[in-house]
């Protein structure tokens, strides 16, 4: 609790969770319902808003801080499911890639540089061509891009574990290789694994946040963070609420995991505690 900025991470994290949860019930407004007679109009605090409005209306007089409550839900939703799907595929095949080697090891190493190789958004853009933009497809085409991070992690772990004392102990005491890896291995990797997954839960949001900007992932008229910027940027010199908003909700969001990730990162590493 020392640690000042994980504690405002944790902070911001919780809220945004509680938001999303909630969101049917702190919404001022329904995000969808439109009134063109109030569009455009400003926040509360500038000449020509009101306090029915508080952030001020869209394009379509829709409530922007109704809109921005109800995206909280889709970019984390997005981002946590993304990882979960993700992470454990990534753990699984790094541990068995790095334990066993030989073809195994080459075989998923050589996927991953594959993948590596082609620029997300390309590989996003060409799921999405096929598939369809939808949040479930989003969700698989983060999950598909965010496995080899995992993987290679839980890889060169494996590979340093593998000569240890511990595991040539439990091998000579006549353990499997299953359970190796999972009673003696797992929980040696577990800790780096969670502070590299909680900043992934930021990065997908980062990344759910493009793909709706482009237009590839969740479709108007859900709401979401991404999908506000792009309707935003052509009135961006005469209604700057528009996009300055949902932008301000997604820095808020990945700076808070982002200092959850570094108080983890300090809380599970003995390395970096003090004596």
């Amino acid at each position: 609790m020392r640690k000042r900025a994980g504690v405002i991470g944790l902070a911001i994290v919780l809220l945004n969770v509680v938001v999303a949860l909630s969101a049917p019930i702190l919404a001022p407004h329904d995000p969808l319902d439109q009134d063109v007679a109030r569009r455009l109009l400003p926040p509360a605090w500038l000449a020509g808003g009101g306090a029915e409005h508080l952030l001020g209306t869209d394009q379509l007089g829709r409530d922007i801080l109704s809109r921005v409550i109800h995206g909280s839900r889709i970019s984390l939703l997005i981002g946590l499911l993304s990882v979960v799907l993700s992470l454990p595929v990534g753990v699984g095949l790094g541990l068995l890639a790095g334990y066993f080697t030989g073809r195994l090891d080459d075989i998923t190493m050589r996927i991953a540089d594959v993948q590596l190789a082609f620029p997300f958004i390309l590989l996003a853009i060409t799921i999405a061509g096929v598939l369809g933009p939808s949040p479930r497809n989003v969700i698989l085409i983060l999950a598909v891009g965010g496995w080899v991070v995992y993987a290679r992690l839980a890889r060169g772990q494996a590979l340093s574990l593998r000569e240890k004392e511990f595991i040539e102990a439990a091998r000579g005491l006549g353990g499997g290789s299953f359970r190796i890896l999972f009673r003696h291995m797992l929980p040696n990797v577990i800790s780096p694994i969670i502070v590299v997954g909680t900043f992934g839960v930021a990065q997908m949001i980062l990344l759910e946040s493009s793909l709706s900007f482009l237009g590839l992932g969740v479709q108007p008229p859900t709401p979401s963070w991404g999908g506000m910027l792009n309707d935003g940027r052509a009135y961006i010199t005469v209604a700057w609420w528009l996009t300055t908003f949902p932008g301000a909700a997604i820095m808020l969001t990945v700076l808070g995991i982002n200092f959850v990730g570094d108080w983890l990162r300090d809380l599970l590493d003995p390395r970096l505690q003090s004596v």
